[in-house]
């Protein structure tokens, strides 16, 4: 063999080895780290368990996410992105509305179960902000579920409870498509028409409902007059469990400056997306494009209402930079980089997040003599050819019950509101 053949794979081996060690000696990064170890990262929102639908049909038995490579996320990459818990999405398509989405539903919580109970030294499931802390002491990745989309509940509150009993700690209130009770965000757009003018009588029950459990609002898919409504109307602080700032990129998606401050006011938290249409409005972005976002959310709201949410395993296109759930503390040591202090990035990684939930947690302990909201949705409101109607002697008189009830409801939120 020539010397030069010998030559070239040193040269690129000794290079791959610089890049290596530059990266580690990295203050940003070290820094980065060290954080990442004081504070768990705790993100928004994983389609982990779609992929596993999609790609698998669920039969996790025929999957080791020890080696899977064909995702974002898999536990190598998620023990290097030192990811301290997770929000992983149970999520179906809106064309199951009306037909299966309760049951599809129940599978992918399933399936977020099995991975705990497959790899229970690696996850651990949680259901409260004492449970991530546990888990983050124990060193395991605290697995929570999210259930994306009000049509995975099919308008039935009953159904909202049973999920969260089987620990469904956050509602994303609509995906893309306009449930019987709420708009989704494609009206803002205008390529969907408006059926409720946000939120119905019914949806609005539906808020009150969720604060009793201390169920997570998400608005992370809803229009802006949504997003009013429920910061107007509920009691606990709310989450856009991954969406970013619609000044950097107007995508309607994401969260005007009006809404930032308002969420602020309500205490709650906006977890960045990763997505690039959400970035910059294009097929193409990078990491210092997602930092902005930040930024901006930090500026407008203060550092103590961001977050993450990167969205992965749920778009087909993420930021140079970001490529898999393994870059998060890149992400951490470039807002260390732009000067953000410790406590900034700490708010951010997690304690954020956890205050709300704290506050959530808070607000339905103030709620526990409050009974369930039983009254079903109006008959007229969900009539389709694959549903029954047992129960429903008059669908009239069941819609001015649905009103009075509403009022009831709002009527007791506003005097315990009063009274705190």
């Amino acid at each position: 063999m020539s010397p030069r053949l010998i030559f070239i794979p040193c040269l690129a081996l000794w290079i791959s080895c610089c890049a290596i060690t530059l990266a580690e000696e990295d203050p940003y990064l070290i820094r980065a780290q060290s954080l990442m170890t004081e504070t768990p990262l705790i993100d928004g929102h994983n389609d982990l368990p779609w992929q596993l639908r999609k790609n698998f049909n669920n039969q996790l038995n025929k999957v080791n996410l020890t080696t899977l490579n064909t995702t974002h996320t898999s536990i190598p990459k998620i023990k290097k992105g030192k990811i301290g818990a997770q929000f992983w999405s149970a999520y179906v398509p809106c064309d199951t509305q009306y037909k299966d989405a309760v049951r599809q539903t129940l599978e992918q919580i399933d399936v977020i179960h099995r991975m705990c109970w497959t790899y229970p030294d690696t996850f651990q499931f949680a259901t409260s902000s004492a449970e991530i802390e546990n888990a983050f002491i124990s060193k395991k990745v605290a697995s929570l579920i999210g259930v994306e989309g009000g049509h995975s509940i099919d308008s039935s509150l009953a159904t909202l409870r049973i999920m969260y009993y089987m620990g469904a700690r956050y509602l994303t209130l609509t995906h893309s498509c306009n449930t019987p009770w709420a708009d989704n965000w494609l009206v803002d757009t205008g390529s969907e028409p408006s059926e409720h003018n946000g939120l119905s009588a019914f949806g609005k029950r539906l808020i009150v409902e969720m604060n009793r459990l201390g169920m997570l609002i998400d608005l992370a898919h809803v229009p802006v007059k949504v997003m009013n409504e429920v910061l107007e109307m509920s009691k606990a602080p709310v989450i856009f469990s991954h969406s970013s700032a619609y000044t950097i990129c107007p995508h309607k998606r994401n969260v005007p400056d009006d809404i930032l401050a308002k969420v602020h006011e309500k205490g709650g938290i906006v977890m960045v997306n990763f997505y690039n249409d959400y970035v910059t409005c294009s097929n193409k972005a990078n990491l210092s494009d997602v930092a902005d976002h930040f930024d901006h959310i930090k500026k407008v709201g203060g550092a103590d209402i961001v977050g993450f949410g990167g969205d992965y395993d749920g778009v087909t296109r993420v930021p140079e930079g970001l490529e898999d759930v393994s870059k998060y503390p890149y992400l951490v040591a470039e807002l260390l980089r732009r000067g953000w202090t410790d406590e900034d990035v700490k708010a951010a990684l997690g304690e954020n997040l956890l205050r709300v939930m704290k506050k959530v947690e808070e607000i339905r302990d103030s709620m526990a003599s409050s009974l369930p909201d039983d009254v079903p949705i109006p008959y007229d409101e969900v009539n389709n050819p694959c549903r029954t109607s047992y129960g429903y002697p008059d669908s009239g008189a069941v819609h001015s019950l649905g009103i009075l009830t509403l009022l009831l409801a709002l009527a007791s939120q506003a005097v315990m509101t009063s009274a705190v």
